[in-house]
């Protein structure tokens, strides 16, 4: 069906494919009055075929949205009706010129008319669209807000993980945050009680560490492969696996750091008392029966490494120590005279010397003699030989339990001596065995790069400094407990 604009003059018709629409009369009387108004022709009334085209609207006089429908609704009419146009035409020139042929053209015109009335009938419908269109967007907002709900999850969760990762990481790292509040890590990784001594360590050596040039580690890095090092005993290929770097730079460092530490921490924390000091804080089960011991002092070897003990044979380490009768030509081990005060911190180590040298070899030439006086008592857990060296200093060298054992063969024992005996000796061998078992690098085989003389004017090996440092490390430790 054609229809043309009722307006006064408009000669807009719709014809197929024209771009123009076409609207139907509104069913609300308020509306309708107002549209027929629009129209001003007097005495004039709109029946079912009435149609306004869209060249007399504009988008203010209609609701937002209804336009564009209008349109879309329009366009799909006018394709149907064009459709059954053509199929109306094929049947007409099927059946010919009759009454039958002009029945089938006028349906399809009622078929349309029939649905552009349904499209266009009642505001009931446009409103019923647009409430569509509007929960439409609601279900979109809906989900997205859904998705977007999702999302926050899942970014919480990551960032959650994130933050655990993060944390393992941190307890893992071979850093001053992993070691700061965790006594038993600084305990295993260094021999040291906890951190505040590790950070005592660290405050005394920083300023000594500023012209070493190591940018892949930070000074509390090196200080901490150092005592890895001594600690664990472990291989510098591991430590450099553990720390991200070369073999060598583990090498450089652990050898810089000692020296560091050997004129630094050494004369710091290993010193010979004096005798007023050691009276004052005499500890009470050496108080009675031997109230002016000085020192207690014991030997112990550490092994070379094959290398290192062949190296010796060929005079790679040259030593002032007089040799005894009869020592071998090969050395497979070096000696060190240990001295402990009764209150239990090291107080004098030896520089390293052939295995095979005696003990009285040992005392005469690497200084311990001229740290005693008058009137000192030298005690020991077992014979050491050095009694005679001792007595020409005027001091006195004792076995401890071996007056009371004469007492208890000769049927008078003292009624605390056994106890006393069991007391002193244990308490020597666990002073003495301290260093050794805190520090497993003690325990050798020492290395040959250790083992040779690194100053000369010293006559020190990097593995005798590395004795003196363990002995000085030993003496901040908690764990030392002097003899009650």
């Amino acid at each position: 069906m054609v229809h043309t604009c009722v307006v006064a003059g408009c000669k807009n018709r719709r014809t197929p494919g024209t771009a123009l629409s076409f609207y139907r009369f509104p069913r609300d009387p308020e509306r309708k009055r107002r549209w027929v108004a629009a129209v001003n022709r007097a005495g004039w009334a709109p029946n079912d075929g009435s149609r306004l085209c869209s060249t007399h609207f504009i988008s203010d006089m209609k609701e937002p949205g209804a336009l564009e429908i209008l349109d879309k609704q329009e366009a799909r009419v006018e394709a149907a009706n064009a459709l059954l146009f053509l199929q109306g035409q094929g049947s007409s020139a099927a059946v010919g010129p009759s009454q039958g042929g002009r029945h089938e053209k006028e349906a399809p015109e009622a078929a349309v008319e029939k649905s552009g009335s349904s499209s266009f009938s009642t505001d009931e419908d446009e409103e019923h669209d647009e409430a569509s269109e509007r929960d439409r967007k609601k279900g979109k907002f809906a989900q997205m807000s859904e998705i977007s709900v999702k999302f926050d999850d899942i970014l919480k969760a990551l960032k959650k993980e994130n933050r655990a990762l993060r944390e393992s990481v941190e307890k893992m790292a071979l850093s001053e945050n992993a070691f700061r509040n965790d006594a038993e890590k600084v305990k295993f990784y260094t021999g040291l009680p906890n951190y505040f001594v590790l950070e005592t360590v660290m405050w005394l050596l920083a300023p000594h560490m500023d012209g070493m040039k190591n940018t892949k580690l930070s000074k509390f890095q090196q200080l901490l492969l150092t005592l890895m090092r001594l600690r664990l005993d472990l291989r510098n290929q591991d430590l450099g696996y553990r720390f991200g770097v070369k073999v060598g730079t583990v090498a450089r460092t652990v050898h810089r750091m000692v020296n560091i530490m050997s004129s630094t921490l050494v004369p710091t924390a290993v010193f010979w008392p004096s005798r007023a000091e050691l009276r004052k804080n005499l500890p009470t089960a050496l108080r009675a029966s031997h109230p002016d011991c000085a020192v207690i002092v014991d030997c112990f070897t550490v092994p070379l490494e094959e290398s290192a003990s062949t190296g010796m044979e060929h005079g790679q380490q040259e030593t002032t120590l007089p040799r005894a009768e009869g020592m071998a030509q090969s050395h497979s081990s070096l000696k060190y005279l240990i001295g402990v005060a009764p209150q239990g911190v090291v107080t004098f180590v030896s520089r390293g010397a052939p295995g095979s040298v005696s003990d009285k070899s040992l005392a005469e030439g690497c200084g311990f003699l001229c740290k005693l006086l008058p009137g000192d008592v030298v005690l020991a857990c077992r014979d050491l030989d050095i009694a005679d060296s001792v007595a020409a200093r005027g001091a006195l060298f004792k076995i401890a339990g071996k007056g009371e054992a004469r007492a208890r063969s000769e049927g008078s024992p003292g009624p605390d001596a056994t106890s006393e005996t069991v007391v002193v000796q244990r308490h020597v061998e666990r002073v003495i065995s301290m260093v050794k078992q805190r520090y497993n690098m003690l325990t050798g085989p020492v290395e040959s790069p250790f083992s040779t003389a690194c100053e000369r004017t010293s006559n020190l090996s990097t593995f005798d400094k590395i004795v003196q440092v363990a002995c000085a490390l030993n003496n901040l430790c908690i764990s030392a407990a002097p003899l009650e």
